[in-house]
């Protein structure tokens, strides 16, 4: 396995003990600026500059300082400042970046850019790259990193020492080290302490025999790795093939990134909005990815329009409906918001099997009935203060109590739906549990009005 020439740990420059605390930024860029800069402040110093002075700042830092700022900055302004780089230049700072941080960065280059980029890097390099940019950049093999520490189980720990000392440096990710056999099939797992905690002289493959290592194949998707990175609260994860040999590591500044990224889709995705778009998308791209949620969105309340036209005679009789009827589809809405969104965090952050997602219908079905009790008792005393007819507060008790029911097994349901369409159970769902709860809430508010009012 190569590795890009790279000195940098996960989340730190090679100059930040851990202790000392970031310099503060200054208007200008040069290389004197950045000298004392967190890679992270120095993306964020970056990023307010314009395209012309970013370009010329990662021209002038130091190569290896230009890849950990790089690594740092937004997708979009990385994939901008790459494109806009002399080749020569871009290539000596993605040689300077880890693999991994390296590909995700790659991957977004149209593909004969990219290529001439990768042409430009030594063999080694080159092929490890085209070899990670062929995983789904969605799975473990599409962000793992292939700087690693591997030790043959047949060295003893002083020899691993030795060999770890001498390799360390050029590794991103030196928490654990990797016990493989004489096929490079991984065996078992020792982390630093553990090594150096070990009596003399004991083989490494001794000290981890029957072990069971908790390991993710390539083809896993990222949600289910983060989940089980977080389950067990381990810093990195081994990733293997279909035979058990190792190919990387996924790390837990990996993970970091995913879950954010997960959560600000899932939170896009649920209003309509494309979960690629950030502010730096150009508007005419935003509207284009916006509009036709748009239009599912008007044809939606238009349904639920044509519900409050059903009943234009009951509203002309009783005026006082037309002022009700919005709190009991307010209601129930918010009611299945709420459901909607405990149901997307959980398929979000955990394996749901179908009985268990059920269940969790159920149970939200549970809560919609025990709060719309509530509700329907204060909303019993409200409209019969309000009106002076307790008629009505039994109408609208009735009608929040249904509707209320109604959102929380829509809010559960939706993103299951979606999920079995194969589709992202956060996407639009918010649009369509509205339609449902104001179609419904109006549909059984009038209709009670009209049967036991008029």
């Amino acid at each position: 396995m190569t590795e890009l020439q790279h000195t940098n740990s996960p989340g730190k420059s090679s100059r930040d003990d851990g202790f000392t605390q970031p310099a503060p930024q200054t208007p200008g860029m040069n290389p004197a600026d950045a000298e004392n800069l967190h890679p992270a402040d120095l993306a964020d110093h970056l990023e307010n500059l314009t395209l012309e002075k970013q370009v010329s700042a990662f021209t002038r830092l130091p190569k290896e300082d230009a890849a950990e700022a790089l690594a740092e900055l937004d997708e979009t302004t990385a994939v901008d400042v790459l494109e806009n780089l002399d080749d020569d230049v871009a290539a000596q700072i993605i040689a300077e970046m880890a693999p991994d941080d390296a590909a995700d960065v790659l991957d977004e280059l149209d593909e004969e850019h990219r290529d001439a980029l990768l042409d430009k890097l030594d063999r080694e390099d080159s092929e490890e790259l085209r070899n990670l940019l062929t995983f789904d950049p969605d799975t473990a093999g599409g962000v793992m990193n292939t700087e690693l520490i591997l030790l043959d189980r047949s060295l003893t720990v002083d020899e691993a020492i030795v060999y770890i000392r001498s390799e360390m440096a050029d590794k991103e990710s030196p928490y654990y080290a990797y016990i493989v056999d004489a096929r490079h099939v991984l065996v078992g797992v020792l982390s630093l302490r553990d090594l150096m905690l070990a009596r003399p002289g004991v083989i490494v493959g001794d000290a981890v025999q029957g072990q069971n290592v908790v390991t993710v194949r390539y083809d896993m998707d990222q949600r289910e790795v983060a989940g089980l990175l977080s389950h067990y609260n381990f810093l990195a994860l081994p990733v293997v093939d279909k035979e058990g040999h190792i190919l990387g590591v996924v790390t837990y500044d990996d993970i970091m990134d995913i879950i954010h990224e997960e959560a600000s889709a899932d939170l896009l995705g649920m209003v309509g909005a494309d979960p690629e778009e950030s502010v730096d998308t150009p508007w005419p791209e935003s509207v284009r990815r916006r509009l036709p949620w748009l239009f599912v969105n008007m044809v939606n309340s238009a349904l639920s329009a044509s519900v409050v036209y059903m009943f234009e005679g009951s509203i002309a009789q009783m005026a006082v409906l037309a002022v009700l009827m919005p709190m009991v589809a307010n209601q129930a809405g918010n009611t299945g918001q709420q459901a909607l969104a405990v149901m997307i965090r959980q398929l979000a952050t955990d394996r749901f099997d179908q009985k268990k997602a059920w269940l969790a219908v159920w149970r939200e079905g549970k809560i919609g009935l025990v709060t719309g009790l509530a509700m329907a008792v204060t909303a019993f005393c409200g409209a019969w203060v309000f009106t002076g007819l307790p008629a009505v507060g039994l109408v609208m008790a009735g009608a929040l109590l249904c509707d209320m029911l109604l959102g929380a097994m829509a809010g559960g349901s939706i993103p299951l739906v979606f999920r079995a369409l194969g589709r992202d159970p956060a996407q639009a769902s918010s649009i369509f549990l509205t339609t449902i709860t104001d179609g419904a809430g109006f549909f059984i508010f009038l209709g009670l009005a009209t049967l036991f009012l008029l």
